[in-house]
């Protein structure tokens, strides 16, 4: 057995695109992967069709850590980082599929088992600085009626700002505190929209209301910010979605990051991904991937969180629209505040050929 074919396509769903790649064996058995959808992921699937298909043809598709291994190195000089991690990723997620198709078992089992196979998520808000206060709380009332288990209101401002209105900031994190009681838990992400002063002041503030984290408060490139915030809260300080290999982890971790939060379809798939989790379970801070992505992304990543060794915190989703869902025959939603990961093959998506080809978007295949 053998890999047969190498498809990078867009998948259109009017208005926008998600980038995913088909692995075929020489049996017609396929694996479907993602990459990170960053600039609709168009220079992954350059790296996927230019740069890998050539190694992966002809190759064992059961020997997903060797290829990804190969892979790197052979192109080292286009990473190890954005586009290139996010190529790796999709490949490594359709390798996972189909080892899993073609051995009749759900990946969470190929991982070792699954602690739980319901998993609680939290609610990911994004967009939350163009809002007022009022229109915060609206939409936080939306995503209560899902049931999550915990709520993140994200800021997701203009990344060459900083400080832009800490005061308004504040007022939104008491509301929604406000809104939702003492207990229910909560997360502020700040999108790296303050200085290390600013995020220390709106720190103090979200520890007085009993928030759980406090995510990407600096820029992510400035390991001494992360350090001095980290070192002069209490709170939970949390980041990594815009890491992409292991090297990366280890400085936040070093600089004091508690809570990482890796994303696998940018780095490296099951198999970075996992890396990652082993190196946190060794420094003893929590492991709490980030994934926005509604269809392959998010199943990937409930299969990886089933399997994650004690994890204790949910899982995120933000796309609670369906748009995705119409390529699938069974949709991806939750239930009763809680995702249930099935014992299906592979990821256990069960795909409508006839609409997925009619969205497909061929990259130099």
């Amino acid at each position: 057995m053998h890999i047969e074919k190498v498809e990078a396509f867009h998948v259109d769903w009017g208005g926008s695109k998600s980038a995913w790649v088909r692995i075929t064996t020489d049996n017609d058995e396929y694996g479907l992967g993602e990459a990170s959808p960053m600039a609709n992921g168009s220079a992954s699937l350059e790296i996927i069709a230019g740069a890998f298909r050539p190694l992966l043809l002809q190759a064992d598709p059961l020997a997903h850590r060797v290829l990804q291994d190969q892979l790197m190195h052979h192109h080292i000089k286009l990473g190890p980082e954005g586009a290139f991690a996010g190529a790796l990723a999709a490949v490594d997620i359709a390798l996972w599929d189909l080892k899993g198709k073609l051995l009749g078992q759900p990946i969470y089992k190929l991982l070792g088992g699954a602690w739980r196979t319901e998993l609680p998520f939290y609610a990911s808000i994004g967009n939350n600085g163009q809002r007022n206060v009022d229109e915060v709380c609206r939409v936080v009332e939306s995503w209560l009626e899902l049931q999550p288990a915990q709520i993140k209101i994200r800021f997701d401002g203009d990344k060459t700002q900083r400080d832009v209105d800490i005061a308004g900031d504040m007022a939104k994190a008491r509301a929604v505190r406000k809104l939702v009681g003492d207990a229910f838990p909560l997360a502020f992400d700040a999108n790296n929209g303050y200085s290390v002063q600013g995020a220390i002041c709106v720190g103090r503030t979200l520890e007085e209301l009993g928030y759980v984290w406090f995510e990407e408060p600096v820029q992510h490139y400035h390991m001494g910010s992360f350090e001095k915030v980290a070192a002069t809260l209490d709170i939970a300080i949390a980041a990594g979605e815009q890491e992409y290999t292991l090297q990366g982890v280890q400085r936040l971790i070093e600089a004091g990051v508690d809570i990482v939060q890796p994303d696998i379809v940018k780095t490296g798939g099951f198999t970075g991904l996992g890396d990652m989790a082993a190196l946190a379970r060794a420094y003893g801070v929590d492991f709490v991937p980030h994934q926005t992505q509604p269809s392959i992304g998010h199943t990937a990543n409930l299969h990886f969180v089933a399997g994650l060794t004690h994890s204790h915190h949910p899982c995120e989703y933000n796309d609670n629209s369906g748009r995705q869902n119409v390529v699938f025959k069974v949709p991806i939603q939750p239930s009763q505040g809680k995702f249930i990961v099935t014992d299906a093959p592979g990821l256990g998506l069960s795909v409508n050929e006839d609409e997925l080809n009619r969205r497909i978007v061929p990259w130099r295949n």
